[in-house]
């Protein structure tokens, strides 16, 4: 062992222990918290714990390589001196640190997502503001802050009682033994750069398997590295002339005529009026739930009566039964519904560079004289919403904390000021002030006598799940159905002042979920957890319908466009949901590394490593089955990813390019 370790290593030694010891805590902890979805055969399970491991090594070499060139090249004479100790105590204990404080935030994030750290977690270090509010507000803090402490003193005390400080101090080791025992942590380092990568821990079908045999820091740095994905350089690809070929087809019908001559692009004009069909402007009021899931509903099979409000708006407007979010994140949903796009890998649109000046639904509005505005609750600074949506046409009204839009942009920004918030909580002002702000803007709107289009971004239903007491009969702080029963509650209130109103009767309200609460599961892409609500109520001459094609987020906006009978410039791939055939209903979903295309319960899934996976879903217990692949629906599938991210990457999707 002393030729492994050597005296001089014998705190390295220990703190190498200490993280393996930790780390498999969490990881069997991981697998008590959901022993019911993981896949049990013993084989899985010891390749879940050999591979994680693995990476566990991996991960601990990178902080130990620091520590290893310190002890080789820090001369012998000044071996236990007082900047010896003060280096080591010091260096050791901020280790230590690190290692308990990731390990709890694993905890927290594994309760929110069901999966090691992601680019989730990546972005939340640029929002701090509202990460450390959430976490505070949604746990104990005071209390974990404490026992984290005190465990890190435990350890450094334990360590130090078993003498190994007073070993490393008094060591007399020699230079060779020392870089003999350093070599193989520099070669574990080297590999791990060049030729480890996350993607290798999904070794079996059962997403948490997957998860499990990670290792959080080391998935947090992998993410750092690869929020962004060029698809053409990491999915499988056709080639890019028959991909446009495939998608523009799908758009070739007696309403869409093409506009360029261009072939790679997909700028049409839709024809949706005729001499008896005539336009009409009603304002459009797009309220955008937080964290909605479909099976929070009645509407869906939920036997608890969460959402009253939005059952009964199901039966009195026009309710998408089979819509389906195309991603996990609120800015993911930004995505599909403005842009109209299928996801593109990596991180969201909304969060890119580049993002201004797009061809955006405000864009069709803009088109039919609208006036254009962006409600949210907390500050627009989260998530780059202010200046994705200023960047693109839309009036800001936020809960600012002074960050001030881009100089480049052009749009307003009203504030939610202090007298118009009852109850506040990280993450914004609670439903019920954003719309009775949305009202009162309403009300200044209707004066100037010109339509207007709101995107209203709730936040209540959102960890903490706080909101103001004694508005429903669930404890604020209970629990996500309480939040889920409250943001019903705002939406029933929201309707019955709107109905006071001069304007109410000339405006339509489109409701949707910008995601799941939850895409935790253990397939690859989990489908059901795709499912959301969407409706649009207050239509003009419009009789309710439930309508159960499959359909995305992307098709709703399109659909309303139809149905208002506008004809407009588009670059939307998005389709009126109402006239789709059969052979066109399809969904898009995915996170920031897969992407499935689904369509008569089959799915196929793309990955980062150039693999299309294809499956037949069950609905009804949510399982996916390896089928043969059908070339057809490969392409298909291919090509609308492949396309989509060609536009953004080539700036396809830009106003100025496309308007002639």
């Amino acid at each position: 062992m002393s030729k492994v370790f050597p005296t001089r290593f014998t705190l390295l030694k220990a703190y190498i222990g200490l993280f393996v010891i930790l780390s498999f805590v969490v990881r069997l902890s991981f697998l008590i918290w959901n022993f019911s979805e993981v896949d049990k055969n013993a084989f899985t399970l010891g390749n879940t714990f050999i591979i994680g491991f693995l990476f566990d090594v991996a991960t601990i070499s990178f902080f130990a390589i620091p520590y290893i060139i310190y002890l080789l090249f820090f001369p012998k004479r000044f071996y236990g001196s007082i900047a010896d100790r003060i280096i080591t105590y010091f260096g050791f204990s901020l280790g230590v640190l690190i290692i308990f404080f990731s390990f709890f935030g694993e905890l927290t994030f594994w309760d929110e997502f069901h999966r090691r750290y992601n680019f989730i977690a990546v972005d939340y270090l640029i929002y701090t503001y509202e990460v450390v509010k959430n976490i505070n507000e949604s746990y104990p803090l005071p209390i974990l802050i404490s026992v984290m402490l005190a465990l890190v003193l435990a350890s450094i005390f334990i360590i130090y009682k078993l003498g190994y400080f007073r070993k490393t101090f008094t060591s007399e080791s020699a230079f060779k033994p020392k870089f003999i025992a350093a070599v193989p942590w520099l070669v574990i380092v080297i590999i791990s750069v060049l030729f480890i990568t996350n993607k290798q821990a999904d070794f079996s079908e059962n997403r948490y398997n997957n998860e499990l045999a990670k290792s959080g820091i080391y998935s947090f740095f992998s993410a750092f590295r690869n929020n962004e994905l060029p698809y053409n350089e990491f999915y499988k690809t056709i080639q890019k002339e028959e991909a446009f070929q495939i998608v523009k087809s799908s758009y070739t019908d007696s309403k869409n005529m093409f506009v360029n001559s261009n072939k790679d692009d997909i700028y049409r004009f839709i024809t949706n009026s005729d001499s008896i069909s005539k336009p009409t402007k009603p304002n459009v009021i797009f309220i955008c739930i937080e964290s909605l899931s479909g099976d929070f509903l009645k509407a869906f099979g939920n036997k608890n009566n969460f959402t009253p409000t939005l059952d009964s708006l199901a039966n009195n407007s026009l309710f998408f039964e089979n819509l389906y979010a195309t991603g996990t994140r609120t800015v993911r949903g930004m995505e599909a519904i403005t842009l109209s796009i299928p996801p593109t890998p990596g991180r969201s649109i909304v969060k890119r560079k580049n993002n201004q000046g797009l061809f955006t639904i405000g864009e069709v509005f803009k088109q039919q004289g609208y006036n254009r505005n962006f409600f949210y609750g907390g500050d627009g600074y989260f998530d780059n919403m202010n200046t994705y949506f200023g960047g693109n046409g839309f009036n800001i009204v936020d809960r600012g904390r002074g960050f001030l839009l881009d100089k480049s942009i052009t749009s307003t920004r009203t504030n939610i000021e202090d007298d118009e918030v009852t109850f506040e909580n990280a993450w914004g002002v609670c439903d019920m002030d954003i719309y009775n702000k949305v009202l009162k803007e309403a009300d200044k709107a209707h004066e100037t006598g010109i339509p207007f289009f709101d995107f209203v971004m709730t936040t209540s239903n959102h960890k903490p799940y706080t909101y103001p007491e004694g508005k429903i009969d669930i404890p604020s702080g209970a629990g996500r159905h309480g939040a889920v029963k409250y943001t019903d509650y705002t939406i029933g209130e929201f309707i019955k002042k709107a109905k006071t109103k001069a304007w109410y009767k000339n405006t339509v309200f489109v409701i949707m979920s910008d995601h799941c609460a939850s895409s935790a599961g253990r397939w690859e892409l989990d489908v059901k957890n795709y499912h959301i609500p969407a409706l649009i109520f207050n239509l003009p001459n419009q009789q309710p319908e439930k309508v159960n094609k499959l359909a995305s987020q992307i098709d709703v906006f399109p659909t309303l466009f139809s149905i208002l009978n506008w004809d407009y410039n588009s670059n939307l791939f998005g389709r009126d949901i109402l006239s789709m055939e059969s052979k066109d209903e399809r969904a898009f979903i995915g996170n920031y590394r897969k992407l499935g295309y689904l369509k008569d319960n089959k799915v196929l899934i793309l990955d980062e490593q150039e693999n299309a996976n294809f499956y037949s879903w069950n609905p009804k217990d949510n399982s996916l089955n390896d089928i043969p692949s059908e070339e057809e629906f490969d392409k298909k599938s291919i090509s609308f990813y492949q396309v989509a991210d060609a536009l953004y990457r080539n700036e396809g999707l830009k106003i100025k390019k496309q308007i002639k």
